[in-house]
Order: C-alpha cells, then sequence, then structure tokens
C-alpha cells in the first residue's frame, strides 16, 4: 500500500519539554523529504504546530482539520497548505481518518491519548484497517503501553489486538513500522467480541 498521507495526532502545548517539539518537527521534516503528506489538527502551537511547520519548511504539505469554534478563537495554523473547517471534534476525527494512510501518535493530554484510543478501536471493529504507530519519545506512553499489554493479558482485548499498533522511538522507526505494517483486515470484527 502506497502512503501518501500520515496524520499526527500530538498536543497543542507549548509548555512541554524540548524534546517533545524538537521530535515534532523532525518527524513533519522527515515526512516532507518522504514526499508524505501530514495531516493534523491544525493548531498554530505546540507540537502540532512544530510537526506542521516541520512538514512546510521542508517543501512538504500539511492539511489541517479543525472545528469551527477552534477557529473563532484563531487557534489554527495560517499558513496550511489546506484547512478543512469542521462543525464538530466528531467531525474533525472522522475526516482526520479519511484523510489518512496511516496514524502516529507523538505525545500529548487528553485529546491526544482519546484520539490514538479512538482510532485503536476503530480498527478493532475493522473501521480502520490502516498502520498505527505510538512514537513514545522520552517512554512517554510508557503507562499507556502497559494499560493496552493488561487489557490483553486480562482478556479484555485477544492476542490478536495487540498487532493493531505498532512502538516505535524516533521518526524513523515509525515511518519504518507503517511500511513493514501489513494493512489491517476488516475480518478482525470477528474478534472483536470476547
Amino acid at each position: 500500500m502506497e502512503i501518501k498521507n500520515i496524520c499526527v495526532y500530538c498536543a497543542s502545548s507549548n509548555k512541554a519539554a524540548e524534546i517533545y517539539g524538537n521530535t515534532a518537527y523532525e518527524l513533519g521534516a522527515l515526512l516532507a523529504k518522504e514526499g508524505i503528506t501530514v495531516v493534523t489538527g491544525a493548531g498554530g502551537i505546540g507540537l502540532m504546530c512544530k510537526v506542521e511547520d516541520g512538514a512546510l519548511d521542508n517543501g512538504g504539505k500539511a492539511i489541517g482539520v479543525i472545528p469551527q469554534f477552534m477557529v473563532d478563537q484563531n487557534w489554527h495554523h495560517a499558513g496550511l497548505t489546506e484547512l478543512h473547517i469542521t462543525n464538530s471534534m466528531h467531525e474533525r476525527k472522522q475526516m482526520m481518518a479519511n484523510l489518512s494512510d496511516a496514524v502516529i501518535a507523538l505525545p500529548g493530554g487528553c485529546g491526544t491519548i482519546e484520539e490514538l484510543s479512538e482510532i485503536i478501536t476503530w480498527k478493532q471493529l475493522g473501521l480502520y484497517l490502516n498502520p498505527i504507530v505510538i512514537l513514545n519519545i522520552n517512554g512517554y506512553y510508557d503507562h499507556f503501553i502497559a494499560q493496552l499489554e493488561k487489557a490483553v493479558e486480562e482478556r479484555f482485548m485477544g492476542e490478536i489486538h495487540s498487532k493493531m499498533w505498532s512502538v516505535a522511538t524516533t521518526p524513523a522507526e515509525a515511518l519504518e513500522a507503517i511500511r513493514n505494517t501489513p494493512r489491517w483486515s476488516a475480518e478482525v470484527r470477528k474478534y472483536a467480541a470476547l
């Protein structure tokens, strides 16, 4: 499967440690150099802005999807290649998924973790069949990954479900994981109910 667009979930916080912003920029730059368009939540601050700028500064494209109420607050990045304005957060997340050939989750707060959890759920239900990579910078996602493993161990998810995501520690590893992940089968629906 050709990877043209990668959706990146990440924080809009400017207060996180520098390593997170630097890695977000590096990811955007890498994807641009590989000819891959970045799809984000269109935020103009934090890691979201860094990944967008990383792509744009290196000749790439960045597509943003953001609800109208956030545009009304001027929270959007003004220099994106494309800006899609939605009526709701739910519509935003659906459009971001629809536009993507894969997902990478950078560190973030509740919104990012919610997006990541939801796309994993969609994959479990056969609604999203593309690769999902957790970019575990600085051990940020260690506890989240442990929780997913605990869900499998306690049989809230099956062993097959542990193949729904990959974990990487650098942008290059994340892209390699995407390229080496086979497309998920909608047949997984038969395993969704344990």
